[in-house]
């Protein structure tokens, strides 16, 4: 699933692309698109016709577009396979195209590909600037509104799991497996580590871990395994080049040496340097 960065180089498009323009319509061809619209499709329509996109924004990993006239917004989710793109009007549907913007100055479209059709798009209200829907995720780690000491203080009151607080989308949004266990061999944490033995200096090192290694693949366009993940002009990112254990199991650490582990975690896989990332021995 995209993580904030994938969304990040996804709003940075939407932004150049899409922005200022009037929506002339709105066509859904595939009502599971927008399910949690509920609606319908003829009235998901009627409300774009004619509102012009303000801005697009982000928090983790949703996006949104606000529109003129009321405080709503049409909000969006990838899923395990969603694509929005920039596409010419001319331009054949693609296979697996679910939803079609057309605008009032005849440029290029803007289209949601889902493959899966995990992913939805809707139009929601917005509240103190974001999606109702989305209001109860936490802030993410570039937003001006995370707050890094109560990060601190609610990852120690968690009790859990290091890795597991920080795929917890009510405790730091955007960070998924991928960058979650990037981070976690920066810090040189074990992904099981208790997150109440964390003292504050090494959370902060943490934290600076988690923007640090998608501030990298941002600057990369992202990470992409297939070619599910693009960006709006149908562009692959490139940071799978610079992992450091995602998906590298028996290859060396670049630290070390040591062969890098695979381990199960929540029906995925986490991956760590055994060396590097030792777990910590319970408490006697």
């Amino acid at each position: 699933m995209p993580e904030l960065p994938e969304v990040e180089v996804v709003r940075r498009g939407l932004e150049q692309w899409v922005v200022g323009r009037e929506i002339a319509s709105a066509e859904v061809l595939h009502p599971r698109a927008i399910r949690r619209h509920v609606p319908g499709a003829d009235e998901f329509a009627a409300r774009l016709k004619g509102r012009t996109v303000l801005s697009a924004e982000r928090r983790g990993k949703y996006l949104w577009l606000p529109l003129s006239g009321a405080r709503e917004a049409l909000l969006a989710h990838l899923g395990m396979s969603g694509q929005l793109l920039v596409v010419e009007p001319e331009t054949p549907p693609e296979k697996h195209l679910r939803v079609r913007l057309r605008f009032e100055d005849g440029g290029p479209d803007l289209r949601f590909v889902d493959q899966r059709t995990f992913g939805h798009v809707m139009l929601t209200a917005l509240m103190d600037g974001v999606p109702e829907p989305i209001a109860h995720i936490a802030p993410d780690p570039f937003e001006p509104a995370f707050d890094d000491a109560e990060f601190a203080r609610r990852l120690r009151a968690r009790r859990t799991e290091v890795k597991r607080a920080l795929l917890d989308q009510s405790l730091i949004s955007g960070v998924g497996n991928i960058y979650a266990d990037e981070a976690l061999w920066i810090a040189r944490l074990h992904w099981a580590r208790p997150t109440e033995t964390l003292t504050r200096p090494k959370i902060a090192e943490l934290l600076a871990a988690v923007r640090t290694v998608m501030a990298a693949a941002l600057r990369q366009g992202g990470t992409s395994f297939d070619s599910l993940y693009v960006n709006v002009n149908g562009e692959s990112g490139y940071f799978d080049r610079s992992l450091e254990v995602y998906g590298r199991r028996d290859l060396p650490c670049s630290r070390c040496g040591t062969a890098i582990r695979r381990e199960a975690f929540m029906n995925r896989s986490s991956y760590s340097c055994p060396r590097c990332q030792r777990r910590q021995r319970p408490a006697r």
